[in-house]
Formats: structure tokens, sequence, C-alpha cells
């Protein structure tokens, strides 16, 4: 995790680091790489160094696991690029190794070495000066809790990006479980108090909960402290996850220890119930490979364009991104189209590369292959041929900006055609567009489908999320009948969408804005939009609630930058109406009054029923001197929301600063606000 302060780096603002090993680090070496979780690279004076692209980073990666090893240039091409032939592997592995030289330009030894050695056949991470969290918490003087890390998944972010680098990634995991495990074992074995052995069976569980030494001793222990019920819990979760992950019930001793509780007292064990499979919970999506067209364009471009748009678009919870090899090995024989509804897939994005010049175009077209059939979508990207890297990752990027809310908007329709309901997924697609449109009676109808949609299936995390979004509509709006009540189910419906789901980074987000808006815990809301960030840089609410947590904070040129990558990314988002306004708030605080009312003004012509842009557009009115429109907008508002006031409006705002939150009340007071 990261935390919300920020730094500058070679690609602009960045988190500085913070999460559950910032603690452990020494204060010595020049590079901290962070491999559990989302990837992160740190200088000593906390200076991002991450570089841009998913290879470079999967380089860096592969070199700080060898730390201080020499890896052969070949090996590194074979994991990054094995589907492609020799000669294009090593210009693929030059243009990453120059990005990944950039990033760490000037982190060298004091005797003036870089930190990373290019030899003529093997590459080097020098391992003194460099610290990396998935090989600090094995040794064998890290404190037992640092093994907790090892819970995490090393480089989630990472998935997806090479078949043989996927291979290396899963080999990499296990043998980090298995070490961790191995060691929280002999914690466990030389625990002297029952304390200490409680907490070394429940870290040892975390790690790998298939290890039935931590369960018989937990089994023991809470029978030891008088828990049956404990006890016969944690005997129940043992045996169902052995039959589940194995097929197998639990080794003799533990079922002696089953017996052993059978015979004290209470009614014989239940076998665990089944559990209910969810229904189809997102859309079926393949990326087929993009078709060359002309001379001058790189043969492996079109693969690895689609490559780096599907690894994108996974990012998207309710997407199911197919794999894009087999598609391919399936067109080829049958056709694109075929290939795909051979797969049962609802819609296929494919598309054309072609140079003119020193420029690409990228053409791109995604079709909705159900009933019935036809183009949802298309869009052009020009982009300069020189970094093939830098363009894969940009055209990527904005691609899966765009498509991800049509996609939506074009399920949500469906859902809503369809004459009954089919479960929690159907319900949530009712509601989404009942929540942009804000017919108050629509709106509320929504919010019964939510409710219902997280009783049917408890475990659906993005239903929670949305469900604690249209809470923040619903206080927002002045709607909530108990606004206090609203604002605690937003927070737990929010917090438990977060626990279900920790790498959704949309439920990540409007966590962080519930945190926020509501309760106006700034800073930790910044560090949920920044792990957000990190899990998706491409979804644009993450951008948006980023923004908005920097002008709390009384950043408002920061959430200017922020704001402006929101719309770069998605610029005709269904949101717009919404993520359009939060530009009014540091227009608004930096003093440029005019800007932040034309914010407002388009952003009311847009949706004239939401009632936030009215705030900051009224009070940049009243800074204006603007009394004639100041006092139509203050009839409006007052439609929408009759109990508005200077006090309420600071009650409401999350804004920290005194200064911000006095120039926002004189601007609401000098337009007429009581």
């Amino acid at each position: 995790m990261v935390s919300g302060t920020l730094v500058e780096n070679g690609h602009g603002a960045a988190p500085a680091p913070a999460g559950p090993w910032a603690a452990a680090r020494p204060a010595g070496p020049l590079l901290r790489l962070g491999l559990i979780g989302p990837m992160e690279a740190w200088t000593l004076s906390s200076r991002a160094v991450l570089p841009r692209s998913r290879k470079a980073r999967a380089l860096l990666a592969v070199l700080g696991m060898a730390l201080g090893q020499p890896v052969p240039r070949s090996r590194l091409a074979e994991l990054l690029w094995s589907r492609r032939g020799e000669d294009q592997q090593r210009g693929s592995l030059r243009q990453a190794l120059h990005e990944l030289q950039a990033a760490l330009s000037g982190l060298a030894t004091a005797e003036g070495a870089p930190l990373l050695q290019p030899g003529r056949d093997t590459l080097v991470l020098r391992g003194e000066q460099v610290w990396v969290d998935a090989l600090a918490v094995l040794r064998a003087e890290a404190e037992p809790a640092a093994l907790d890390l090892l819970s995490g998944t090393l480089l989630p972010d990472l998935d997806g990006l090479d078949p043989a680098f996927d291979a290396w990634l899963a080999q990499q995991r296990t043998g980090l479980q298995e070490s961790a495990a191995a060691r929280a074992a002999v914690l466990l074995a030389t625990a002297l108090t029952p304390e200490a052995e409680l907490e070394a069976a429940e870290r040892l569980l975390r790690i790998d909960s298939t290890r039935e030494v931590g369960w018989q001793a937990l089994i023991r222990l809470r029978l030891a402290q008088g828990d049956r019920g404990a006890a016969l819990a944690a005997y129940e979760s043992c045996r169902a996850l052995l039959i589940s992950r194995f097929g197998a019930p639990p080794s003799p001793q533990t079922e002696a220890l089953a017996h052993a509780l059978r015979a004290e007292a209470g009614p014989p064990l239940a076998a665990p119930p089944a559990r209910r499979q969810p229904a189809q919970r997102g859309a079926r999506l393949g990326v087929a490979p993009l078709t060359l067209l002309g001379e001058g364009v790189a043969a492996h471009l079109g693969i690895g364009l689609a490559e780096e748009i599907g690894a994108a678009l996974s990012r998207f919870r309710w997407v199911f991104v197919a794999d894009s090899v087999s598609l391919a090995g399936q067109a080829a024989r049958e056709g694109t189209e075929a290939a795909a509804r051979g797969l049962r897939l609802d819609y296929l994005l494919s598309g054309t590369v072609q140079r003119g010049g020193e420029t690409l175009r990228v053409t791109l077209r995604l079709s909705d292959l159900r009933d019935p059939p036809g183009l949802v979508w298309s869009q052009r990207f020009d982009r300069p041929a020189g970094d093939l890297l830098a363009l894969q990752d940009e055209v990527a990027a904005a691609v899966v900006a765009r498509i991800d809310p049509e996609i939506l908007l074009i399920e949500a329709n469906r859902a809503a055609a369809r004459p009954t309901r089919s479960g929690a997924y159907d319900l949530l697609l009712r509601a989404i567009p009942a929540i942009h449109r804000l017919d108050r009676q629509d709106f509320l109808a929504a919010g019964q489908w939510l409710a219902e949609a997280t009783a049917i299936e408890p475990d659906y995390a993005q239903a929670h999320a949305w469900h604690a979004y249209w809470h923040l509509f619903l206080v927002g709006q002045g709607w909530a009948a108990d606004e206090a009540a609203s604002m605690q189910a937003a927070e737990r419906l929010a917090r438990h969408a977060s626990a279900l789901d920790p790498m959704d980074a949309q439920a990540l987000t409007i966590h962080g804005h519930v945190r926020a808006f509501l309760h106006h815990q700034v800073q930790e809301a910044a560090e949920l939009h920044a792990r957000a960030l990190t899990l998706n840089p491409n979804l644009a609410m993450a951008w948006v609630f980023s923004g908005m947590a920097e002008s709390y904070l009384g950043r408002h040129a920061a959430a200017l930058v922020q704001l402006d990558r929101y719309a770069a990314l998605s610029p005709c988002h269904p949101h717009a109406f919404f993520f359009d306004a939060a530009r009014g708030i540091p227009l608004l605080l930096l003093g440029r009054h005019a800007e932040a009312a034309a914010v407002g003004r388009a952003c009311v012509a847009l949706r004239p029923e939401f009632s936030y842009p009215y705030k900051t557009y009224l009070s940049a009115l009243g800074h204006l001197g603007e009394r004639e429109e100041a006092a139509s907008l203050h009839a409006r508002l007052m439609a929408i929301e009759p109990d508005f006031t200077v006090a309420k409006a600071l009650r409401r705002t999350p804004v920290r600063g005194e200064a911000d939150r006095a120039h926002y009340a004189e601007g609401l007071a000098l337009a007429g606000l009581s």
C-alpha cells in the first residue's frame, strides 16, 4: 500500500512509500523494491523510480528476485517475449533495458558504479545496495511478524504478461510460500507460551492455509481456552478446505483431535454446506491480434498491442478477458469472429496498425457478438512511431478507459430489456444507469435493487461497492431520510467491499471517497486512492476521487494534474456530469473563479438535477460579483436541496485548510446563501 504524500519522479507526482513493509526497511540501501502486492520501487530519498511499462517492471522484478546474481540476457528475453523470434526478443529486451536504465539513472554506489550492471551476456542488480521485501522477510534476523507480508501475492499486477513469465511467477510464488511456511512452522514448534503458539499458528495458516500442523495447534489451543465451539469451527474449516482443495479429508492426527472433541460433549459435527456458485458477474471479451497494414510496422506490434490491451482490461473486475493465445490460435484456423463465437465471447476487440512516416495509426473496433450483433464502438489513435513500448502503454490505457463504460452501458441496457431479473449481476446492471439518471424515483429503486443484490450474493464485492456509491449520492443530494444512518451504511458497505476483494480498484476508490466525503478522513482516503491507481492506473473514477482528495488536503495544483489524467483517459465517461464537476474545487480554491464558474455552468447544463456542482459554482459567482446569475442559481439549488446553508456547506465539506474553508464560505455568502 502507498500513502497519499506526493513526491516528484521522472513521470510526474507519485505517492510516497508506506504499507506493511515500510517500517521494516533499513536506512542504507539506495533502491528499495516492493514485490509483494503491486510493485513499488523507491530510492533512499523516497523518489519513485518504477518504470512505466509492464515489461520493464517485470525485468526489474526478475533481477530483484535474483539479487546480486547475473541473469543471462537470453533467459530474460525468453521469460518476457516467449512468443517472438530471437531477433525480436533481443530488440524488445534492449528497449525494456533502456527504459529501466533511464528509471534508475542517478542511482550509483559511492564508487560511481551503477546499481544495474549490464554485461555482454548478462544483467545483474547489485545486491549490497538493493533491498527487496520478498527476500528480506525470510532472513533469520527478520521479525516473525514480517512473515505476514507473504500472505500477500507476489506481483499481482504483472499477471498475464507472458506465458513464460507467468510460469516463472507461479514458481516464485510457490517457493516464497513454502519458505515462509517452513519458517512459520519452526516458530510454531519453538513457541514458549500458549499466546506465542496461538500467534504462530494463526500466522502459519495465513501464509498457507493447507498446513494441518497449524490447524491442529489451533484446535488444541482453542480447546485449552475452554472454547469448544471455536475448536469445532477450526476443525470444520480445516476439513472443508482440504476436501475442496485436494479432495481428501484431514490426516489421522487431525481426525483424532476431532474424535476427542466429539467425545467431550455436544452434537456430532455436521458436513460443511455446499458453496453456491455465483451467477455470471461480467461480460466475456477477447482481444484479437491487430492486423498489420502496409510496410514499416514491426511484426510483433499487433500481438504486443493485443496483449497490453487484454492485460489492462483484465484489471476491471467485472470483465472476463479471454486468453489471446487461444483466440489467435483458433482464429488462424477458423477466422477471428468464428473463433470468438467458439469461445462464447460476448465482445470482440479487433483492429489494424498502419504506418505513415513517423506516425503509427491504430484503428480499433469493438463488436457485440450476441443477437443482434453489430459494431458498438470504434476509434482511431495516432501516435509517434519512435517508442513502441510507450505507444503500447498509451494506446492500451486510452482504449480500456473508453470501452469499459461503453460495455457497462450496453450490458445495463440489455439487463433492463430482459423481462425478469436473473441474479445479483442483473440487479447491479439495472441499478447503475438509474444512479446516473438521478431521477429520484428511479434512484430510490436502484437502492432497493442493490440491497437485494448484496442479499442474494453476500460475497459480491462490486454490489457492495456500488451500494456504498449509491449512499454517497443519497447524502450528497440531500435525499437521505436519516443522514447519519446512510453515512454509516456507506462506510459499512465500502469497507466490506474492500475486504471481499482487496484487488478491486473500483471498490477501493469508492471506499476512499466514502472516507473523504462523508467522514472527512482525507489522508486515509488518499492512501486508498493511491492503492486503487496502483492496481488499475486506467480507472477514471480513481483519478477523479484521488484528485478530489488532493484538493481537500490543500494540494490544488496536484489535484488538477490528477483530474487532467481522467479527462485524457475518458473524456466522454457516463459519470462526466460528476467527474467534470470535481475541477470546480481546486479552481475555486486557487482563486481561478471564472474557470470554476465555467466548469459549474457546463456541469449544471449537463445534469441540472445534480446538486454537487451548484455549490462551488455558486461560491465562484459570489467572488466574481455576478449577483444576477448567482440569484438564479441559488433558487435552482434550493429547489433540489432546500435546507442548504453556509453552515451546512462547512459541515459537509471535507476541505481541510482554514483559509480554503473561509474562501468557500465567503463566496457562498456573497452569492446570497444564509
